[in-house]
């Protein structure tokens, strides 16, 4: 029930993982393409990972290194990102997979198709973080793999390194994951991809860490893109509010009736007073409501009294 106060999506709770520093932890959530995000020991948003395929989290025992991975029903997609600096680092895809760990160097990874959860294409690769498979041993298909596990070590016996982005030298390759597209019919296949077109709506990284600079800029412009649809809402209901079409004579007020000796700039006068008395009318008739008044709203309520007094004056001639 704490975590679901926290997230920011509807679904459920995938995996929760604890940053072996202890000062963090990892939650995967929402339905897919699910989020994850990660929070301080005071549940306070730190980082925001978007969306993506995943439904597990594993951090590296040093804790410099995190693997969002999309295992089970989903195609194996991993996503390894630094954690000081919240930059990914690859995007490997190991399909199949049953089984993770971290080796306890924090550099190496094993992922594994074992039985009795899947009793075909038994084996496991040795990947490197940058996403590079260092080795691959593959089951005959007359046996099974039942357990895969790295030799243990001591906590502390291999120091944390940096953090490396380009990939390790290997023979083997990588394997990037493909992104998914969505079905298009013939006709459209040769015409621009809308954002129509995709799976999902896809939600991008954010940091979420206050005094972060890429958060300070983000605040700022979500701040003012807020801030203007505001203000060009609140503008707008004004001039619709200063638009109104002016009263028909027989549902005006008694104090705004009557008509001008015919002098067209008198009758123009009058119209624009009556809709400002009009505006004003509805105005009182929100703040009665309960709805509370801005600065301006409030200014131009005031000015009823000398409207009608104005008012007057031109319909009498003076």
């Amino acid at each position: 029930m704490l975590f679901l106060s926290c997230t920011a999506k509807n679904g459920p709770i995938y995996d929760v993982s604890w940053n072996p520093n202890s000062s963090e932890f990892c939650v995967v959530y929402g339905f897919m393409p699910a989020k994850a995000t990660v929070f301080n020991h005071k549940c306070e948003s730190v980082f925001d990972f978007g969306t993506g395929p995943r439904n597990t989290a594993f951090y590296s025992p040093q804790g410099h290194i995190l693997v969002l991975a999309g295992f089970g029903n989903l195609r194996g997609q991993m996503e390894v990102w630094d954690v000081k600096k919240y930059k990914q680092v690859s995007k490997p895809q190991a399909e199949d997979t049953t089984h993770f760990s971290w080796c306890p160097d924090g550099e190496h990874i094993v992922t594994s198709t074992c039985s009795p959860r899947l009793r075909v294409s038994n084996g496991f690769k040795i990947w490197h973080y940058t996403g590079t498979v260092l080795f691959k041993h593959e089951t005959p298909s007359n046996k099974e793999l039942w357990e895969v596990l790295w030799q243990p070590f001591t906590t502390g016996a291999f120091p944390e390194k940096e953090v490396k982005y380009q990939a390790s030298p290997s023979e083997l390759g990588s394997t990037e994951a493909k992104p998914a597209q969505a079905y298009r019919p013939p006709a459209l296949r040769n015409k621009p991809q809308t954002a129509s077109s995709k799976l999902h709506e896809e939600e991008p990284p954010q940091n979420m860490k206050p005094g972060a600079a890429g958060e300070k800029q983000m605040s700022k412009a979500a701040l003012k893109n807020q801030k203007r649809r505001e203000a060009k809402k609140a503008a707008k209901q004004e001039n619709k509010l200063d638009e109104a079409p002016p009263p028909a004579a027989d549902s005006a007020p008694a104090s705004h009736v009557t008509s001008s000796g015919g002098d067209p700039e008198t009758d123009k006068k009058i119209k624009n007073l009556k809709k400002k008395l009009k505006a004003i009318d509805e105005l009182k008739e929100q703040q009665a409501a309960g709805k509370v008044m801005q600065k301006n709203q409030l200014e131009k309520m005031q000015k009823e009294a000398q409207l009608l007094k104005e008012l007057e004056d031109l319909e009498l001639g003076l």
